[in-house]
Formats: C-alpha cells, structure tokens, sequence
C-alpha cells in the first residue's frame, strides 16, 4: 500500500493536470475530500485569516500546527502545507518545524524564496536559498523520512523587471536542490508559462488567479498542479458578510434559512 508522500508525488507526474484546493480548517479540508480531489493543501492565507492574524508568518507555528492536526484526523487524502517562508530564523529551525510535520504525517510542503524585513517582501538570493532547500533535503534523507518539498518562487508576486529571465536563472538553480517541484504563483501568461515548463524537469504549480487559462488549457501547456490559494476561503467569507448584512437590514433571519 503506497503512502500519503509516494501518492502525493505521483498526482505531480500524471498525464493530467492535478488541482489542488486550499483549505483553513478541517472541515473545509474534509468537503474537498468529500468532493473527490485527490490531495488538499493548506493556504496560509485563508489559515491566517480564519484566526485573525496576517498573512506573512503572523501566525504563531503553534496556532497553524492546531490547524494541520485537525485536517489531518479529518481526511485520508495526502494534506501538503503553505509553510510559508518555514517558520524559522535559520535552517535548523526551518528543518525543526519541517520535520514535526512529517512526522504528523504530513505529505508535502511549500516553502518561499522571499522573505520580509520591515514589512516589505523580497526575494531572496537563490543560491542562498538553494542551500536551505538542499539542507532540508539532506536532513530528511539522513533522517529517512519522505516529503514533497515544493519551491514557490515568487518572481511573479513580486516587481522584478524582468520575471521571465529572472525566473528561469532560479528555475536552473532550484533544480539542483533536490526538490520535487516548482510553484510559481501569480503567473498567468500562456508564453511565461510555457517557458517555464520547457525549462526544467520539475513539475510546475500555478495558482487561481484572474487571467489564468482553463485547465485544458494548462493541461496541454504542461502544467503538473494548479491550486486554489485564498479564493475559495476570500468568496466564501465575502458571501457571509454579504448575508450578516441582509439579517441586520431586514431585521429577519429568512436570508439565512
């Protein structure tokens, strides 16, 4: 019987595009599993949010590991975590953080080449980070333990001036690693996506965002995943505001029966 990991791995390596939904609790994550995805993850945004922190690691690792234990007792499918930038203030930490999660048995992570000071994000020099990346891998492998590590490069989040030139110099770079995919989020255009899929053996993640193509569309271009980040967790929210404010206005409960 093949694990949550090896199950997890595989969905990046089918013929069809895998679609990965985002939960922020453990019933969310449960209605996933109720309607047949595969795997789910966790969105730190949608996490953060739920429990009233910001987004960026202003969330103690102590609440979001709450959350992750209640997902995982909720669904058998493979649950891989936004683990933002780790959690850490140096590689030891970062693994310290990682490897509880495995051993919660969690099936993959992301992890971030950005970072923020004073507020304000920015990458991260990608050999630096390439260490870090190589670190994990190497302290999992000594460990014997298995988890999908996947590099959300965010040459697309953030103002560089060239994103597609400097996405695939990191593209080079992370695949030395020992990492099992790339996730590069904000990225819409059919033309960047394509380089980016013929320029590295690792499968690559996109992310729900206006401008995306369909999934054919994304299925024939070669991407491997794509996810659902906050959307879900920001409509569903928007919706409840929207009907908090209808029982107040009608002073009637009927826009919620």
């Amino acid at each position: 019987m093949s694990t949550n990991f090896e199950r997890f791995k595989k969905l990046h390596h089918a013929k069809s595009l895998f679609i990965l939904p985002n939960a922020w609790d453990a019933k969310s994550a449960f209605l996933f599993e109720e309607n047949k995805f595969p795997a789910v993850g966790t969105s730190s945004a949608a996490v953060s949010a739920s429990l009233g922190y910001e987004d960026g690691e202003g969330m103690p690792f102590s609440d979001y590991l709450f959350v992750i234990r209640r997902i995982l007792a909720s669904v058998k499918i493979p649950v891989t975590i936004d683990l933002e930038m780790g959690y850490g203030k140096n590689n030891a930490e970062i693994f310290d953080n990682i490897q509880q999660l495995v051993e919660l048995g969690v099936a993959g992570i992301n992890i971030e080449d950005s970072e923020i000071n004073n507020s304000k994000r920015s990458l991260r020099d990608a050999k630096e980070f390439a260490k870090t990346i190589e670190y994990i891998k190497e302290k999992l492998a000594s460990k014997k333990l298995s988890l999908f590590v996947n590099i959300r490069c965010d040459t697309y989040i953030l103002p560089i001036k060239d994103k597609q030139k400097e996405t695939l110099h990191r593209l080079k770079i992370y695949e030395t690693t020992g990492a099992d995919g790339i996730f590069l989020p904000c990225i819409s255009s059919e033309a960047d996506i394509t380089e980016a899929v013929s320029n590295t053996k690792l499968p690559i993640n996109v992310m729900c965002i206006p401008g995306l193509p369909d999934f054919d569309t994304l299925n024939k271009l070669g991407v491997k995943r794509a996810s659902m980040g906050p959307f879900l967790f920001n409509k569903t929210y928007k919706k409840a505001s929207e009907l908090g404010r209808k029982v107040a206005d009608m002073k009637s409960f009927s826009p919620v029966i």
